[in-house]
């Protein structure tokens, strides 16, 4: 599995202000609607309630909210830069700006951990970080987030 399977040209954006979590889920929801034709209620109720179970700000300014829905038939990725940090209830207390989501099919079994897992190491990357950090175009944040992998594989 690589980061290009999961996220798409049109999954990443740059958010310049959400106020609130709860904002933010729902601007997470619409996009998936637009990029993939799921209903935004239901991805957005289904970020709550995994939310609900705990807060998926993992620290370092970054979150990985994810959640299962009946309406995706394989694992999604979305990923948005805010250009204001938002207070998320992390680990580590420090607001997050960086937030790689994941939606999986409801039966997806290990195929939603091994994205986590992807995702989570791919945002260790304190370098991709800051280069993900420093740029303002989505087409650039997506190039810097698929071959980050390929280089790491040459």
């Amino acid at each position: 599995m690589e980061v290009a399977s999961l996220l798409s040209p049109e999954s990443v954006k740059i958010f310049p202000c959400v106020t609130s979590k709860k904002r933010l889920f729902q601007e997470l929801s619409d996009l998936l609607h637009t990029a993939h034709g799921v209903p935004a209620g239901r991805a957005l109720d289904a970020l709550q309630e995994r939310e609900s179970l705990g807060p998926t700000g993992v620290g370092h300014g970054i979150a990985l909210p994810h959640a299962r829905l009946a309406d995706v038939d394989r694992v999604i990725g979305l990923f948005v830069r805010l250009e204001k940090a938002l207070e998320f209830d992390a680990v580590d207390r420090l607001p997050v700006d960086l937030v790689f989501a994941l939606f999986a099919p409801e039966d997806a079994g290990v195929d939603h951990l091994k994205a986590l897992a992807l995702v989570s190491r791919t945002m260790r990357n304190a370098d991709l970080c800051k280069k993900l950090r420093a740029n303002g175009d989505a087409g650039t944040l997506h190039t810097l987030l698929t071959d980050v992998q390929a280089t790491r594989a040459a």
